[in-house]
């Protein structure tokens, strides 16, 4: 079977998963959409698209990004380069690029390891309690 041919500006999963390690880096930081917008010299909304994956980032706009977000592009590209695998986001990469997965880990980090592993335990109990299952 040949292999499926995409528009140049159809948005894949690999823009989806640039899109959600940007936004956990802005998070990181502390830096708002706006914050972030004005620096880039775009709108918020146009931040808003490349953190959901609607719309691509360009090769220029991504390293602008990183050199912003003091990062490296590698930071957003990661283990992308190379793979022969479908790039798709997790459940658990979604989790962590929002303001509480980056506020649950800052937290944890203040935490020695006994204390984080009751943490642990404690969540894993109410997960069970409430049947959520990760």
């Amino acid at each position: 079977m040949p292999a499926r041919k995409t528009h140049p500006r159809t948005v894949t999963g690999i823009d989806k998963i640039i899109g959600n390690r940007l936004r956990q880096r802005r998070l990181e930081l502390h830096i708002s959409q706006s914050e972030l917008a004005d620096k880039l010299g775009v709108s918020f909304q146009q931040v808003q698209k490349y953190e959901k994956g609607v719309n691509r980032v360009s090769t220029g706009r991504l390293q602008q990004i990183a050199t912003v977000l003091e990062s490296d592009v590698s930071f957003f590209m990661g283990d992308l380069v190379g793979s022969k695998k479908p790039p798709t986001v997790t459940k658990l990469a979604g989790f962590l690029a929002t303001k509480d997965g980056v506020e649950i880990n800052e937290a944890m980090l203040r935490l020695d390891q006994t204390h984080r592993r009751a943490v642990i335990a404690l969540a894993r109990t109410l997960g069970t309690a409430y049947g959520v299952e990760a």
